[in-house]
């Protein structure tokens, strides 16, 4: 791009960090380099997290087949000519042109939030788990959409293992060896299988716990899982898990799960010390604190060229925006909210966002989804990829090399792909770090009550 192709100084916020946000700022990054260097040009990135999650590696990360340092991306890394801002946008004034943000820094200080003035908006918040009014779900279920969730996830399975290994109550035995999820797309099927496969090596461990001591239920409202991969791949992931003693429970839901007892539609009830909720996701709260248009579903109404629809200078894509799907044979279809859109309307978005500073005609974003892959454990999974359906190996494998194709950055790639290669010469590593979740714990306990000799 020439120097000077932005006529004044422009200030372009980017709201959200993730598959959007990061490669809308890492383009506009490398299209803008000169101006950016220049002070011409200013992008600014906020997101709570200083790093983007690659969420389709959080099962196998939570397996411990993948560090979790590995499947995140640093933003101030790999953005090193934008501005990075840890704090959470709390409101957006479009019309004043002004985002208020909540920072670290703010906090400390007592000051309140500080507010941005910017020229351009691009919103890419993502989106936050989809929670009913089920009575106990906010006070025991774990969520599984960051890569600490994964992380604690996998410390709470393996201590439930301690728990049973080393209590005498059979009933306490029972509700730890018992695990429940909700939700048969993509992040529960895949969560689940990693986790059981995970727990059926490390069983091998314990010496009063066999595999068939663990029960695995799978709760899915609707009548089929893994919509993604088409009926009949999602039929045979359905026989792939029962098949490994996985209870699968189809048009069923969770009616309850207080005091540690899951109660279900069918009226089945299931002592548990586990239950994880992925039961779908909703657009960011922070989309309802601005002045931009909202669909019924709570997402921006966007046009095709990413565009906030009737609104000048502001942009959005993902999980966050509804777009208008012109691949689709019915008329009105939006895109699926997914990775693989997600990453494609990014760059869309910053061509476009570019071609409007310049004076030029914007381009409407087109992708035909090419279908999906996902994992069922360790050498199991299901595909259907530009119309060709797969099982098994087979699957897993393209799970993999689709997946590592797509992380981001070659640093990423290359860190991924070794620790695989490690992981297959050498055993599981099954360890529980569950302290890591209350760091002080220790310190605190030597402080107080002197249980250390060199502390009294």
């Amino acid at each position: 791009m020439p120097h000077g192709r932005v006529k004044e100084p422009a200030r372009i916020l980017v709201v959200g960090g993730g598959y959007v946000g990061m490669y809308t700022a890492l383009r506009l990054q490398r299209k803008l380099k000169r101006e950016l260097r220049h002070g011409a040009v200013q992008v600014i990135v906020v997101d709570p997290e200083p790093y983007m999650t690659y969420q389709p590696f959080l099962p196998e990360a939570a397996a411990g087949s993948i560090s979790p340092r590995h499947v995140v991306v640093p933003l101030r890394r790999v953005l090193g000519d934008c501005q990075v801002i840890i704090g959470e946008a709390t409101a957006i004034h479009h019309g004043k042109r002004t985002a208020t943000i909540r920072t670290l820094a703010t906090e400390e200080e007592g000051t309140g939030s500080i507010e941005v003035h910017y020229d351009e908006l691009v919103l890419a918040p993502g989106s936050v788990s989809r929670t009913l009014p089920v009575p106990g779900l906010a006070e025991t279920g774990i969520g599984f959409k960051t890569v600490e969730e994964a992380i604690g996830l996998r410390n709470h399975v393996l201590e439930q293992l301690d728990i049973a290994s080393s209590t005498r109550d059979p009933d306490v035995r029972d509700s730890a060896l018992t695990f429940v999820f909700v939700g048969g797309g993509y992040a529960g099927v895949e969560a689940l299988g990693e986790l059981e496969d995970m727990a059926r090596y490390a069983v091998r461990y314990y010496h009063n716990i066999v595999p068939e001591d663990l029960k695995w239920i799978l709760v899915e409202a609707t009548n089929r899982i893994l919509p993604e991969v088409g009926e009949e791949m999602g039929t045979y992931a359905v026989r792939e898990l029962r098949s490994r003693n996985i209870d699968v429970r189809l048009e069923t839901r969770l009616d309850s799960c207080q005091d540690r007892i899951a109660v279900l539609s069918d009226g089945s009830r299931f002592p548990t010390r586990t239950l994880v909720w992925t039961a779908g996701v909703k657009p960011s709260p922070i989309l309802a604190a601005t002045d931009l248009p909202l669909n019924d579903r709570g997402r921006l109404t966007c046009t095709a060229a990413l565009q906030v629809d009737g609104v000048e200078h502001a942009w959005a894509a993902g999980d966050a925006a509804s777009v208008p799907d012109r691949t689709a044979a019915e008329p009105g279809a939006v895109c699926a909210p997914n990775a693989q859109h997600a990453v494609r309307q990014a760059k869309v978005l910053a061509e476009n966002l570019l071609a409007s500073l310049d004076g030029r005609s914007l381009t409407d974003y087109e992708h035909k989804y090419v279908g999906s892959v996902a994992s069922l454990g360790l050498h199991r999974g299901v595909a259907h990829l530009y119309g060709r359906k797969a099982k098994g190996y087979p699957a897993w494998f393209m799970h993999r090399v689709y997946h590592l194709s797509r992380v981001p950055t070659f640093n990423r790639k290359a860190r991924v792909l070794a620790e695989w290669i490690l992981s297959g010469l050498f055993k599981r590593e099954i360890v529980s770090l569950g302290s890591l979740e209350n760091p002080r714990a220790e310190f605190k306990l030597a402080a107080d009550t002197g249980r250390h000799p060199e502390a009294s």
